[in-house]
């Protein structure tokens, strides 16, 4: 029942390092798309945070307008830390829910945690292995503007605003170097995949 951290900056292709996680048979479980559920219409969650930050982050459905929030929260500390504290437990709650329902259907699964702020929400959770996709900050600026469409600027800020690259290093057991071909990360994944039991069983008989 190994439970995997898979973590990296933005623009760090932490997905396509998911995505063949996926194919080779593990389960992944989304950070983002549990934000998003435990957000949903009609969600307790979602109802704290309108009464927190007011009507105006909803939008004419009543869904959340996560640029609206964005625009509150972003650069402000403090705002973003009474956010935090209405969405984080909601999102440990969903996702031990769907870690359990996974190695309740399959007691040797291999699951996955996709997640973005590692660093910053569940570093110290009782991971077996923690995986992190890294490129240098540069590269990933280059992706943000060729590939979303960013400024420069605006690419420089959003990994401005996330931890620094070292903090995620630091608590790696696996980093997969995706500063290359798309190819040389899906084989280090690959590595990866291959090594996982004794990687597990190491750990375990520590």
């Amino acid at each position: 029942m190994p439970l995997i951290a898979l973590t990296g900056g933005i623009a760090a292709g932490k997905s396509t390092v998911a995505s063949r996680l996926s194919e080779l048979g593990a389960v992944v479980v989304d950070a983002d798309q549990v934000v998003r559920d435990v957000q949903s219409v009609g969600s307790p969650v979602l109802d704290r945070i309108a009464e927190e930050f007011g009507d105006g982050i909803l939008t004419v459905d009543g869904a959340l307008d996560r640029a609206a929030l964005g625009s509150l929260v972003f650069g402000d500390a403090d705002r973003l830390a009474v956010l935090n504290a209405i969405v984080h437990p909601a999102v440990r709650e969903e996702s031990a829910r769907r870690f359990g329902q996974a190695f309740a259907a399959d007691p040797d699964a291999v699951v996955v945690y996709d997640v973005p702020l590692l660093v910053e929400a569940r570093v110290d959770d009782p991971w077996e292995l923690v995986v992190v996709a890294h490129a240098p900050a540069e590269l990933r600026e280059q992706r943000l503007v060729e590939l979303r469409g960013m400024s420069p600027r605006e690419a420089a800020s959003r990994i401005g605003s996330q931890v620094p690259d070292d903090a995620r290093l630091a608590i790696a057991d696996v980093v997969i170097d995706t500063a290359g071909t798309l190819a040389q990360t899906r084989d280090q994944v690959d590595v990866l995949w291959e090594a996982l039991p004794l990687r597990i069983a190491a750990r375990r008989s520590r």
